[in-house]
Order: structure tokens, then C-alpha cells, then sequence
């Protein structure tokens, strides 16, 4: 297997079947070059056949990256503290009378039993609510949601969940010094972000459900998985597709700092 410049990524390359890898240096020069200039040729077609469901899971990546740069965004101490993080890109806001919210993304959770391990492979999921109220125009949004504790990841990764409902949530604070230790931080099951036209803030999401991508799920990993198994139960490894998430993931927050106490209960 070959790997040739930046742009060619591990998930545009076909998988590793235990093949001897060919060093570049073993091969005649000439047959070096052909063999790099066709390399190169190939990669647009590789990302070509991306599916769907790769793509939007690489945008997770990019987006978590992106928000996690900001410096008045996500506090360390938070994401330090959560069980799962779930990222949406671009989340279609729609109303004309009666307005929605449609989004696809993704929900990745420590893993081991008490969610003190690495985080694990990411389940797809899907963000939707109905609100009343007269809203012109589209918007497209990110959002960041963290799943503050066990009870809350557990009841998402079971079932739909009506945010405020069935799950607890608030918006979160901001900024790198932001107090974690409020009422509100600390009686939420889920703190939500949202970055839109350039802006980041916590903003609520009440109202809005949260539901397994089932189908996408099955097309991302080929075969019917639900979103516990993935996350919770590691039926299967990190997609390439996931590993920007997972791995800036395991890079900015490493330890679960919640109470252990907590964590058991």
C-alpha cells in the first residue's frame, strides 16, 4: 500500500489486505514515476466514490476541529467532563409559520464501562424539531451537543429522545474560563452549542429529538448495527471517515475528569 502526498487520505485508499508493502526505493525510476503519477491520477476517483455517509462524517471532524479552535468556544473543563460528544454540521433551519430543524451528524462516547476509556466509533444520528413561530428565510447551523452524564448517553443511545423531555438540556457556556460549576451545567444532561455565520454560543435546543440514523448507520458500517452497539458495545472500529473526530477527540480530552462517583451511579 502507498502513501503518496497530503491529499490522498487513508479512507481514499483502498483497505490494507496484508499485502507486502512496496518500498518506492525497490523499484527502477522510471517505473517509480509512472507508478506515482498514477497514484496521483487515482486519488480524485477514490474520493469520488465516498459515500454519503463518509463524507458527512469527515464534516464532523472538520467542523468539531474548527469549533475547537475558536477561543471564546467549548470549555476545556466541560469537554473534559462529558461522556459523549455529539457534533451536527449544518443544520437547515426552516419556517414559514411553523418552523424545523433538520440536521445529520454523528455521536461518539467514551468508551469502557464506566466511560473512562478512549472514544469510541461513531454512531450517525440525526437532529429534528418542530418549533411555532413566524421565521423568514434558511439558516444553516453546527451544533455541538455534550452528554454530560451516564444517565443522559444511555437514554439517547436507547432511543428517541425529546430534548427537555426526555433529556435534559441547556445552553452551554462559553469561553475557555467559563464556570462549569452553575446549577444549570450542573442539572443538564445535554449542554448545546451552536456556530452560525461565524458566531459560536450556547443556544437551546429544547423541543428538538435526537433518534439513531439507522439506515445510515447499516451503509456506513454494512450491516445493521444499532447506535449501542457501535458506541457502547465496539462492534466495530473507527472508520477512516471517523478518525479526525475520534482522534482530536482523544487528543483534547484523553481522561474523563467527571466525579467517579458519577460515573457509577
Amino acid at each position: 500500500m502507498f502513501y503518496i502526498g497530503q491529499r490522498c487520505s487513508l479512507e481514499q485508499l483502498p483497505p490494507d489486505d496484508g499485502a507486502p508493502t512496496i518500498r518506492l526505493r525497490d523499484i527502477p525510476m522510471k517505473k517509480a514515476g509512472a507508478l506515482i503519477v498514477s497514484i496521483l491520477l487515482a486519488c480524485p476517483a477514490f474520493a469520488a466514490d465516498q459515500t454519503r455517509e463518509q463524507k458527512r462524517l469527515a464534516t464532523c471532524g472538520q467542523v468539531f476541529k474548527e469549533i475547537m479552535d475558536i477561543p471564546d468556544g467549548i470549555p476545556k473543563d466541560l469537554l473534559n467532563k462529558a461522556e459523549c460528544v455529539i457534533v451536527i454540521p449544518s443544520v437547515l433551519k426552516f419556517a414559514f409559520g411553523v418552523g424545523g430543524d433538520f440536521g445529520r451528524g454523528a455521536i461518539t462516547c467514551r468508551t469502557g464501562q464506566h466511560f473512562t476509556g478512549r472514544w469510541s466509533a461513531p454512531a450517525l444520528f440525526a437532529l429534528e424539531g418542530a418549533n411555532i413561530g413566524f421565521q423568514l428565510g434558511g439558516q444553516a447551523t453546527d451544533f455541538v451537543l455534550l452528554v454530560m452524564n451516564p444517565k443522559g448517553a444511555n437514554s439517547i443511545l436507547s432511543s428517541k429522545v425529546k430534548l427537555g423531555a426526555d433529556a435534559s438540556a441547556a445552553a452551554g457556556p462559553k469561553g475557555r474560563t467559563a464556570a462549569a460549576d452553575t446549577d444549570i451545567v450542573m442539572r443538564a444532561e445535554l449542554l448545546t452549542y451552536s456556530r452560525s455565520r461565524g458566531l459560536f454560543a450556547g443556544i437551546s435546543l429544547e423541543g428538538s429529538t435526537l433518534r439513531s440514523d439507522g439506515s445510515a448507520n447499516k451503509k456506513l458500517y454494512g450491516r445493521d448495527l444499532s447506535a449501542r452497539q457501535i458506541v457502547r458495545e465496539g462492534k466495530v472500529g473507527v472508520p477512516a471517515s471517523g478518525r479526525e473526530l475520534v482522534s482530536l477527540l482523544d487528543k483534547q480530552s484523553p481522561k474523563n475528569q467527571s466525579d467517579p462517583i458519577s460515573l457509577k451511579e
